[in-house]
């Protein structure tokens, strides 16, 4: 067991979890008993879907056939039965255990069964079935237990049953790094964003349930190990990428524990764990744009409670008294459009994610591409070529900025210019050149602490300006890729 220090400095160290209350929470529903370690769950803003106990097993999620089947659900809620899909996969000798989409690139999806196989598929495509898989990676010895991604998609990581780790290459099928460390069996295996780590959860030689974190580039020995206990469940890594937390499940646990991850030693950083006496036979994530931000909720679980045939939202907020939007917990987040079309990551490009405000009210939340194509004008074109190009570009740059973001922003940095402008000779509410001397002892400590507040103030405002630097930058970019393709 890893030595946690008593005292850390961090702004999500008083992170706590709200389960959601009884009317709010998802009951009567049939949730599948399948022995098989996977989430059982998948959530985005608009539904939530759960593998459920029927007779034959699975649901669309993970259908225990040798086949995989892609689903249109409708925005409205459903009034009958599903019956038809909209394409159907067809290549796995054997069932069919995880799917994952590829994080950046359009109709790009990754499936493993038990026939030790990872089969990419190309849904871009008029068949309503498909035979063929673009890429069949087959280095693995034994089940595939976890995928994930690197950030762009560029890399591949597993967990096989035969407790080795594979960084992979997924468009040449090539294994570029393999972990044969004996300390540690890994069960799950997960990227941790940009910081070139992967964090593992397994067991050790002793069978303690544990949790090991590798440097991408050499997987010989773990960076750091850390036993937690001797329960026999497995144990669901989840990192949030923009707070650099990391939150650990375990099948058949009451109780989430979470960690604050850095680039130095000692790498992870303990802060608590939320505590319940409802064990979770699964567990789903809401993505980040569908949380809260008004109540300063960072991340959302759903826990799937089999004794009670329930799902039980769970939120994990930081406690902040102002209920303004905190940018400071709320970077430039990931958003549901695609950076890469399948023929374009298929040919070789590697492209982060589109990344979009969380604030309310932001355009750059739209699921539709940020700048639609445009109809040609009619008009007749001026006589000097030059002339007419410039006026051109002009009149599409005004007719597209998104002129709302704008004005709101000019309007709130002249507001918050005044209202500094009003505060320059003040300082926590008192004057600070009427403000005569401290004469007493009691005096001088609150003049201390006074100041101390004032530093504390100027960071935060510090932090609230660099943030808001970046979403500018962000939009520039966005405007000037928006400018390019036209």
């Amino acid at each position: 067991m890893s030595w946690h220090p008593q005292y850390r400095s961090s702004k999500f160290r008083h992170v706590f979890g709200k389960p959601a209350s009884k009317e709010n929470c998802y009951d009567a529903v049939p949730i599948t008993r399948s022995v098989h370690d996977n989430h059982f769950c998948a959530v985005n803003p608009q539904f939530i879907a759960v593998v459920t106990e029927c007779a034959g097993g699975g649901a669309f999620l993970v259908i225990p056939l040798h086949q995989i089947k892609i689903w249109d659900i409708p925005k409205q809620l459903l009034t009958k039965n599903l019956t038809g899909c909209r394409k159907e996969l067809v290549g796995h000798a054997r069932r069919v255990g995880l799917v994952e989409w590829h994080p950046t690139a359009a109709n790009i999806l990754f499936s493993s069964g038990y026939d030790y196989k990872v089969m990419v598929w190309n849904l871009d495509t008029k068949e309503s079935v498909i035979t063929s898989p673009v890429r069949t990676i087959d280095c693995h010895q034994d089940v595939i237990l976890s995928m994930s991604f690197n950030t762009s998609g560029s890399l591949l990581a597993t967990a096989c049953k035969d407790r080795r780790i594979r960084i992979l290459d997924p468009r040449a099928g090539t294994v570029l790094q393999e972990a044969s460390y004996k300390g540690h069996r890994a069960n799950k295996v997960l990227f941790l964003g940009n910081l070139k780590k992967l964090l593992s959860t397994g067991t050790s030689r002793w069978n303690n349930r544990q949790v090991a974190l590798w440097d991408q580039d050499d997987l010989s020995v773990p960076l750091t190990e850390e036993d937690l206990d001797g329960s026999s469940g497995v144990l669901f890594p989840f990192y949030d990428v923009d707070t650099n937390m990391l939150y650990v499940v375990g099948k058949g646990d009451g109780n989430i524990r979470y960690y604050e991850v850095s680039a130095d030693k000692p790498y992870l950083n303990y802060l608590t764990e939320y505590r319940s006496y409802n064990p979770q036979k699964g567990i789903g994530v809401m993505p980040k744009r569908g949380l809260n931000v008004s109540s300063c909720e960072i991340f959302r679980f759903y826990k799937l409670i089999t004794t009670k045939s329930l799902i039980e939202p769970v939120s994990m907020i930081v406690p902040r008294r102002s209920e303004s939007y905190q940018e400071d917990i709320y970077p430039p987040t990931a958003g549901a459009q695609p950076s890469l079309s399948a023929h374009e990551w298929l040919s070789g490009m590697n492209k982060g994610p589109v990344l979009v405000s969380l604030r309310p009210g932001s355009q750059l939340l739209s699921h539709q591409p940020l700048f639609p194509e445009r109809p040609l004008s009619n008009s007749t074109a001026p006589a000097s070529p030059w002339l007419s190009s410039q006026t051109g570009q002009l009149a599409a740059e005004d007719a597209w900025r998104p002129r709302s973001l704008l004005e709101e922003k000019a309007t709130r940095r002249a507001a918050e210019q005044r209202l500094e402008e009003k505060k320059t000779w003040f300082s926590n509410g008192f004057d600070i050149f009427e403000c005569p001397p401290p004469k007493t002892e009691n005096e001088l400590l609150q003049m201390f602490y006074r100041q101390q507040e004032e530093i504390r103030r100027l960071r935060e405002l510090l932090a609230q300006r660099e943030v808001q630097a970046k979403q500018l930058e962000l939009e520039i970019k966005n405007l000037r890729v928006g400018s390019e393709g036209f």
